[in-house]
Parts: C-alpha cells; sequence; structure tokens
C-alpha cells in the first residue's frame, strides 16, 4: 500500500514535534533518504506516492528520530565543510561549529607550498580531509585511539578521493621523532561530572566527549606532547568549549606555549585558540624589532 508524501510528512512531523525542535526538516531529510528522492521533489510534489517499501523504511526513521537518536546516524551521513561525510556511532558527528577550526589552520597554510599537519583525534576525518580538499599540497596525518573511528577516516578518504595518511595511537605515541607545520585537534572537552547529557550527545561515544573531571584533561595531554612536535615555526590549534577559553589560554602558559590568536564564531562564542612555541614567539618578536 503507498502512501502520499504529503501525508507522511505532515504525520511524521507530528510524531517528532515532542522530541525535536526541527521536527518538519527531520521528517523531511528522512523521507528523502527513505525514498531516495531529492527534498525539492518532496517539496514540489506532496500528492505524489511513496512505494510501500519506502514508506515501512521511514516510519522505522521516524521511530528512531523519536527516540533522539540523530538524523546524521540514522542516514550515516553528514555533511561538512561541502564535503560529504560517512559517520557511525563509532564518531563524533561533525558539528557546523568546527568549520571555524578549519578555517583557522588555513590560515596558516600556504596554499602553493608543501606543509605538514597533523590532526589528533580525527573520528570521522571531518577536519583532516576538509584541509586535504582546500590545500592539496599539505600532507595530513588523521590520528585516532580508536580502531573503528579510524576505519570510517579511511573509508572517507577512499570515498572522497582524498589521499591521508591514518595512524592508530594513544595521543602521539606512535609518531615519536615527527614534526609538523600544523597540530591540530577538537579534543574532548565534556567534564565527565556532566553525566546529564541532552540530545545527539547521548548517543555519541562518551570516549570522544569525555574531558576528565574538568573538562581539560585532553589540553593537558596536548599541550604537554604537541611542542615535540612542532616545526621551528610550527603551530597548534584547538577548538575549546564556550567557557573554556581563560583556562585553557592559563594552561598553555604554563606548558611554555604562546599564544598566536584566538578565533569566536559568527555567534561571537569563544572557539578556537592558536598557539606556537614560547621559541618561536620570541624568534617573531625579534623580527619585528
Amino acid at each position: 500500500m503507498t502512501a502520499q508524501i504529503g501525508d507522511l510528512l505532515a504525520s511524521a512531523a507530528r510524531a517528532l514535534a515532542a522530541n525535536s525542535p526541527t521536527a518538519r526538516l527531520d521528517a523531511e531529510v528522512l523521507l528523502a533518504y527513505c525514498a531516495d528522492l531529492p527534498r525539492s521533489t518532496l517539496l514540489a510534489f506532496p500528492e505524489r506516492s511513496i512505494s510501500a517499501h519506502a514508506s515501512a523504511r521511514f516510519a522505522a526513521a521516524v521511530e528512531r528520530r523519536a527516540c533522539g537518536e540523530p538524523v546524521a546516524y540514522i542516514r550515516g551521513e553528514k555533511e561538512f565543510y561541502s564535503l560529504s561525510l560517512r559517520v557511525t556511532p563509532s564518531v563524533l558527528i561533525p558539528r557546523a561549529d568546527t568549520e571555524l577550526l578549519v578555517d583557522s589552520a588555513l590560515q596558516y597554510i600556504d596554499a602553493a607550498k608543501p606543509c605538514s599537519v597533523l590532526d589528533v583525534g580525527t573520528g570521522s576525518g571531518a577536519i583532516a580531509l576538509a584541509i586535504k580538499r582546500e590545500r592539496p599540497l599539505a600532507a595530513v596525518t588523521a590520528l585516532d585511539c580508536d580502531v573503528a573511528a579510524l576505519a570510517v577516516a579511511r573509508a572517507n578518504a577512499t570515498r572522497l578521493g582524498l589521499e591521508i595518511r591514518c595512524v592508530q595511537s594513544h595521543w602521539l605515541d606512535a609518531l615519536a621523532g615527527e614534526r609538523f607545520d600544523i597540530v591540530i585537534s577538537n579534543p574532548p572537552y565534556v567534564p565527565s561530572t556532566n553525566t546529564d547529557l541532552e540530545g545527539a550527545l547521548r548517543f555519541e561515544p562518551r570516549g570522544a566527549l569525555d574531558g576528565g573531571s574538568d573538562g581539560l584533561a585532553a589540553y593537558r595531554v596536548l599541550m604537554c606532547a604537541a611542542p615535540a612536535h612542532l616545526t621551528a615555526s610550527g603551530v597548534l590549534l584547538l577548538e575549546h568549549g564556550h567557557d573554556q577559553r581563560p583556562a585553557v589560554l592559563a594552561l598553555a602558559a604554563a606548558h611554555g606555549l604562546a599564544l598566536r590568536a584566538v578565533h569566536d564564531d559568527l555567534a561571537r562564542i569563544p572557539r578556537v585558540a592558536v598557539f606556537c612555541g614560547s621559541d618561536f614567539s620570541r624568534d617573531s618578536a625579534r623580527n619585528r624589532g
């Protein structure tokens, strides 16, 4: 038995309204996915019928979404920096907010020159792949401790035709002696005491979110390890929580890292901090003098 697009969307939007502020949009995205049709077709032809198979898939998807599961996990796909990435529950869902981290990194990479980039905690490979697409001459290494996450990153790289090196490592342990022009990370920064996770966070891998008792454990590790892996003019770029910038800057100073820049997102929320080694900072000051 077939059903009309308009009726399916209206029913699904009502079912999702209690748990999603974007109920209608969720319904449209899920029906487009289940029926293998563009959203524009759904909107233009609400009187069209959908096959029984597609309707059944859609009903199952709506039920999952009604329980709070993110649309990205249901579809198995998420767009980031105009790249279509496959995602699974083994990786965090890439956020639009993190595109600022990529934008910030690109400011330090000359498109006409080779450079080396390390993405620590790559997950789906979103940051590494976005940088590689925008700076083809960059040699990009994507690092993660989780085998399943690295499998997702590798699959995304292959599907997108972007060549990156994927390395399994507990932090930077497997990269002894290697140095990079850019070390970049969106590390876990949710305090482990925060057990009342809402929305998509309830479904995402806890290990990729848990930043220790104060949310800063990953920053301590990175700030201790990264300087030995930066080239003389290299920079460390870190995304941080909206209220963590003062603590992150204090940690960096304590580890001998000099602040190079900070970046806020479009909503003026503190989002990214950029650091360099203190030696480079002193050299830059001498050169300016």
